[in-house]
């Protein structure tokens, strides 16, 4: 096995790897939250493996074996598996970390607008490019979880902050994956199945993936932090 076979493991590990560190940090410890974080990863992490793997299955995207390992669950590589703890991992250390440094948060007086904004967005563009599944599907589900989100009054300045923050990153890693400064993409997509448009080499569906996979992770991250410190009283 080459070096070029542990490309999709290294970059999920340089993913995790500062933010893993940094969650040790004693004033503002993120590694004590765990009891409550990774619980809610696990579930999420499944419910999106589940969906991964179907999409895998219909050849809607496919990976690269170049750059992996070679070592599969079911029709997943091992990598693939890893994406879904340690991106989340990452995102959540950072809205996290967010809520501590930043006590007053610019997009709080226009996240309600932002939210129904993006939720009607969503939806329609999910039922607009009804048949083409990643565009479609992903709309759909943002849309109608951030359609909750508004009904329920949901503050989401901090997720929106944060996720914005991430993002110089996320073009990074995913950029890798997508094929941007390597030879072919780690991870292909089939063209018929999204709208095709890209910011780089990114098919602009995974920004709304990769936040809807953020999102989960905090609400259910919160919420088990809720009820469990409840229970303690």
């Amino acid at each position: 096995m080459e070096i070029k076979n542990y490309t999709y493991l290294f970059i999920n590990l340089a993913c995790i790897a500062i933010p893993l560190v940094a969650s040790f940090y004693p004033k503002h410890s993120f590694f004590k939250e765990w009891p409550y974080f990774l619980p809610a990863n696990i579930v999420v992490a499944t419910l999106f493996i589940i969906w991964d793997y179907f999409f895998t299955a219909m050849g809607i995207w496919g990976f690269n074996p170049d750059y992996l390992t070679e070592l599969y669950l079911f029709n997943l590589p091992l990598e693939e598996v890893l994406f879904f703890f340690a991106i989340p991992y990452a995102c959540v250390f950072t809205w996290f970390s967010i809520n501590y440094l930043v006590k007053n948060n610019p997009l709080k007086r226009y996240q309600a607008a932002i939210t129904i904004s993006l939720a009607i967005l969503f939806i329609l563009v999910g039922i607009g490019f009804w048949g083409k599944w990643y565009t479609s599907l992903t709309a759909l589900l943002a849309g109608t979880y951030l359609l909750v989100a508004f009904y329920k009054k949901r503050n989401l300045s901090y997720v929106y902050l944060s996720y914005i923050i991430v993002l110089p990153f996320f073009f990074m890693s995913n950029g890798l994956l997508t094929g941007s400064l390597l030879d072919e993409p780690i991870v292909w997509y089939d063209n018929t199945y999204n709208l095709d448009l890209r910011i780089g080499t990114i098919p602009i569906e995974d920004s709304v993936y990769g936040f809807l996979l953020v999102l989960m992770n905090i609400d259910l991250y919160q919420w088990l932090k809720g009820k469990l410190s409840a229970e303690k009283v």
